[in-house]
């Protein structure tokens, strides 16, 4: 494979927008209401301080427009005798409670328009998650479940996030532009149903709590009975528990990270290289292609497996490893092909092995 792996930066995307909203238009309309307001009872308190000639307070004189502006009727703190002080006075009284009532307005439209904006965007984020086929979900997305989908995002998998925190996910919205999740506990049968599990190809069961993680396995186990699951131990001695409940793999991050350090330290190279593997612009990842049961016995030599995209590093059948494999090796229904691929190439891959399918 020609693919060169070196290092990117990475590029900042902005989320498309679920829909026009209003939010922002009645924003300014109350900051707007919230400026007429002002304006009213500045000059008002400066008029009928005025008007008290002398007798009046600044106090009485913003006590007095306040009344006026509100209709309430405690009665004259200033005395209004003439017709244009009293037309001025009416005025002040009909501006006013028009404006407050128009501030009012908007702001409860703010609040509705929040809880629409909400339910909107959660019925939409509901209909695209129907339409998902063989994806992912991730019961929790703190730091191991953000990086689980970090892995799913830049392999162009499809996943949904499930987290009792809806703050994570509005901080790791522009990260993750499209991020499908579901605000609750993913022990929830519901919950997950509405992730559409029936059709999930795999749970991730990554929360910081054990005990839960083992409710996720077994509820999901009991949905899906054929769904795979990879589970997060924060203790080792759960792990024996998570597989007899139904996990098919359990991940231990201290274990794993203390046997990574070892690696770079006895096999710094090797580390290295596998970094700036999943470092790299191409996304190149090993990625493993099992082969269904209507795959034909075919010669490797026939499936004609060349591309910059990918390289074929072994085939697995039901009792070894076949390393280099050559091309007079003969697959059948149950191999597994290993290679290391980028997105594409795992999409030519895949292409390619649908065309030899039988039926």
């Amino acid at each position: 494979m020609t693919a060169r792996i070196k290092k990117t930066t990475t590029r900042r995307v902005s989320p498309p927008p679920l829909r026009n909203s209003a939010l922002p238009r009645i924003v300014v309309r109350i900051y707007f209401a919230i400026g007429i307001l002002l304006t009213i009872v500045v000059l008002a308190t400066l008029a009928f301080h005025h008007i008290g000639d002398g007798e009046a307070t600044w106090s009485d004189a913003i006590h007095m427009t306040l009344i006026t502006i509100t209709t309430v009727g405690y009665g004259e703190v200033v005395r209004i005798d003439s017709l244009g002080d009293r037309l001025f006075a009416g005025l002040v009284a009909i501006s006013g409670f028009g404006v407050l009532t128009f501030l009012f307005t908007s702001l409860t439209m703010l609040f509705m328009e929040k809880d629409f904006d909400q339910t909107l965007r959660r019925r939409r984020m509901e209909k695209r998650i129907k339409k998902l086929r063989q994806h992912y979900i991730i019961c929790g997305f703190g730091r191991v479940g953000r990086n689980v989908a970090y892995e799913l995002h830049g392999t162009g998998r499809h996943f949904v996030a499930i987290d009792v925190e809806q703050a994570r996910f509005d901080e790791n919205q522009e990260k993750y532009p499209g991020l499908l999740y579901l605000h609750g506990d993913g022990s929830d049968d519901d919950l997950l149903l509405a992730a559409d599990i029936e059709d999930a190809k795999g749970v991730f069961a990554v929360t910081g709590d054990d005990s839960r993680n083992l409710m996720i396995i077994i509820t999901a186990k009991q949905l899906n009975p054929n769904v795979r699951i990879v589970a997060r131990a924060q203790e080792t001695r759960n792990m024996a528990k998570m597989y007899k409940a139904g996990a098919d793999a359990v991940i231990s991050p201290d274990f794993t990270g203390g046997m990574r350090m070892a690696s770079a330290m006895v096999r710094p190279h090797v580390v290295g290289f596998l970094n700036e593997m999943l470092k790299s612009e191409k996304k190149l990842r090993v990625e493993e292609f099992p082969l269904p049961d209507n795959f034909p016995a075919t010669p490797l030599s026939s499936l004609q497996l060349r591309s910059p995209e990918y390289i074929l590093l072994a085939v697995r059948d039901e009792k070894d490893w076949t390393f280099n494999p050559p091309g007079e090796l003969l697959l059948y229904p149950g191999n597994v092909l290993i290679a290391m691929a980028s997105p594409a190439g795992r999409a030519e891959i895949e292409a390619h092995l649908a065309e030899f399918l039988v039926g």
